[in-house]
């Protein structure tokens, strides 16, 4: 599957968030509220898609994809379709819905700095609580090629309290200042259900910065290995 068709396949599980209160951001912790939407049939936008960045230090209990299925839906599976990790090694999506059927899913463990993929049923407004951990280094990494794993592609989980405010500024970020080690940053669209890249390349038609928003996560294509550690507040 090619670089940019596995994020259009991505963008059929996974996507963007809506902010839906305010944000208290530190290291020491912060408490945020928004809104995962269902589609825009029941109230919400597209299909129900969104890519959400978990805390680095989550809740008590909050460690694989089963626990964070049932703490969106209150309880319940049914405000939530599935939540999905990207295999980054496999060029693969790991689907985990909650259903018990005669196959059920294997929910996965989370990681800090790692996006999911989330499709809801239905409105939620969810209550995150975390914190940074500013220690932390994440592996991200390009093609097998250079070292890396798959093909370079990631769902990336930025900190909350990351101070790039764009897409130009979280690129530059990861590079060190220069945009070579990274190919593009991807924001999923859940109005549109389309995805919005940004490459921070001169060229005679040059990609738009978007907008970075806490709690959503973005598809990050790098042509080499870097431990990133966000510059933060």
């Amino acid at each position: 599957m090619s670089k940019k068709n596995v994020f259009v396949a991505a963008a059929l599980a996974v996507c963007v968030l809506a902010t839906a209160g305010g944000l208290l951001a530190s290291n020491m912790g912060f408490k945020l509220n928004y809104q995962l939407t269902g589609p825009a049939s029941v109230g919400g936008a597209g299909v129900g898609n969104q890519l959400f960045a978990i805390p680095y230090f989550r809740q008590t209990g909050i460690d694989n994809a089963a626990n964070l299925l049932f703490d969106i839906g209150g309880g319940a599976v049914t405000p939530v379709q599935s939540i999905t990790k990207y295999n980054k090694i496999g060029n693969s999506l790991i689907v985990y819905n909650g259903r018990m059927t005669s196959n059920p899913s294997v929910p996965f463990a989370l990681a800090a700095g790692e996006g999911y993929g989330v499709i809801m049923n239905s409105n939620v407004n969810y209550i995150v609580v975390g914190a940074h951990d500013p220690s932390l280094a994440v592996s991200l990494t390009g093609p097998v090629s250079v070292g890396g794993a798959g093909v370079g592609n990631q769902f990336f989980a930025p900190p909350y309290n990351i101070t790039a405010a764009n897409a130009a500024q979280m690129l530059f970020d990861i590079g060190g200042g220069v945009v070579t080690p990274v190919q593009s940053i991807t924001k999923y669209n859940k109005i549109g259900n389309s995805l919005i890249v940004y490459n921070g390349r001169m060229t005679s038609n040059p990609s738009v910065p978007f907008v970075l928003a806490p709690g959503e996560a973005y598809g990050v294509i790098m042509n080499s290995n870097v431990p990133y550690i966000a510059s933060h507040y």
